[in-house]
């Protein structure tokens, strides 16, 4: 009996452990979802700067930009600079509001743990593929939210230097949906895990689930390439399901679409965001865009992911910038996003050179970068616009790109609610 009573409660301490472990792994990590960020308080003026305060407006030369407690408290060129303030000077550099990625990804395994990971490993992998591009907002449009969200975390409370970020968390895909390319990248154990909700009633629980867990927007693939050259379409029902969810608790609906099949989806579901240009171009059409922006939805192009991860072959990519060019001209809204974190090339003078193919000038990405996507996510009267009072989030040039969209990957330095977020080396000096 005394040997029996031993091994209940040998079993009773395993039972303990194994819970534990598996609060640990599995809910520990998503705890404080939606933290709030930590205050910075003093002053900086950045000094002898070329500021474009909006995408329309004429440069301002010669221009002080003066923040006290992490907004703009004053631009021009006649600004009086406190004696408290740390002074930045930064001759020849632009300055715009800062630039948003619309479409990130943090799925790769360096950012696997990010709860306990050091943060100069964490910070060093920030401004590798985010701060050192001029990105203070970013959107995760499909990660692990137990990696997503500590990230989130130690970067508002202060451990990591980094930008603002919204995620998805799951996205959600056809029944027996998963796209090959995933498939083929990730471990078979993990594809069980990936929603593929088979009935509209899953498809809203499913969504409900993520929500609660902490994600900001919904991602769908409203069109999955389940094989090369096979895109299969999302159920109608699912996807309206899932975005009547995420719009009943104020949140955006983004779509991967493919295809004209899965841009109708997108369209007929409710989707506010179109995650990428659809690659399989035949049927979008004039019609089918119009549509689109008569529905007010907005397209990311990811121009450049095209480019690095299918091919070069211009009988691919033409009709994609076709498709973004005429978008565009009938009046769509365009955000900027590269695909990042699923591309593993992180430089964005590819998806600026894929613009340009595509029609834009300087001022329309601009656009993309800063008034669109704020606008997009309801927080235009605090961000993408150098304006008193707003954050001051700040993104520094090295050059001119209005005149010349290269430099818009030119970047110098990233400011976001006042702090420096990366500096070019030796670039600027206070």
């Amino acid at each position: 009996m005394r040997g029996s009573g031993r091994a209940i409660g040998t079993l009773v301490i395993l039972v303990v452990l194994v819970g534990l472990l598996g609060y640990w792994a599995l809910y520990w990590p998503l705890r404080d979802p939606h933290p709030v960020l930590q205050p910075v308080h003093g002053a900086v003026a950045l000094q002898g700067v070329r500021v474009y305060a909006t995408p329309e407006a004429a440069a301002l030369e010669g221009a002080t930009i003066l923040i006290r407690d992490g907004r703009i408290a004053a631009v021009g060129a006649q600004v009086a600079v406190p004696a408290d303030a740390t002074v930045i000077i930064c001759t020849g550099c632009v300055v715009t509001a800062g630039f948003w990625n619309t479409h990130v990804h943090f799925t790769e395994r360096k950012w696997s743990g990010a709860d306990r990971l050091p943060a100069a490993r964490l910070e060093a992998q920030i401004v590798d593929m985010l701060t050192s591009r001029g990105f203070t907002t970013v959107v995760d449009t499909g990660s692990n939210l137990r990696d997503t969200i500590p990230l989130r975390r130690r970067i508002e409370h202060g451990e990591l230097l980094g930008p603002k970020i919204y995620t998805a968390g799951a996205a959600q895909y056809p029944p027996n949906g998963i796209p090959y390319y995933l498939r083929d990248s990730l471990p078979r154990w993990l594809l069980w895990f990936l929603p593929q909700p088979a009935t509209p009633a899953a498809a809203a629980q499913d969504e409900e689930r993520n929500i609660a867990a902490g994600a900001d927007i919904l991602k769908l693939f409203t069109g999955s390439y389940v094989a090369r050259g096979h895109v299969l379409p999302m159920p109608l029902a699912n996807a309206q399901a899932a975005v009547a969810v995420a719009h009943a608790h104020g949140q955006l609906a983004f779509a991967h679409e493919s295809n004209a099949e899965g841009v109708r989806v997108a369209l007929e579901s409710g989707v506010d965001v179109l995650a990428h240009a659809a690659d399989s171009t035949e049927g979008v059409d004039d019609g089918l865009l119009a549509a689109l922006v008569a529905r007010h939805m907005a397209m990311i192009p990811t121009l450049k992911m095209f480019a690095t991860t299918v091919t070069t072959n211009p009988a691919y990519l033409d009709p994609i910038y076709r498709q973004v060019r005429r978008f565009h001209e009938l009046g769509g809204d365009l955000l900027f996003g590269t695909d990042v974190g699923y591309m593993r090339d992180y430089t964005t003078a590819g998806e600026f050179a894929g613009l340009v193919q595509s029609g834009l000038t300087g001022r329309d990405m601009l656009r993309m970068l800063t008034t669109a996507p704020a606008a997009r996510f309801g927080v235009g009267a605090d961000k993408g616009t150098i304006e008193v009072g707003k954050a001051a989030d700040l993104t520094l040039l090295n050059g001119d790109p209005i005149e010349d969209p290269k430099q818009f990957a030119a970047v110098r330095m990233t400011i976001r609610a006042g702090r420096v977020l990366w500096r070019e080396a030796a670039a600027a000096h206070p």
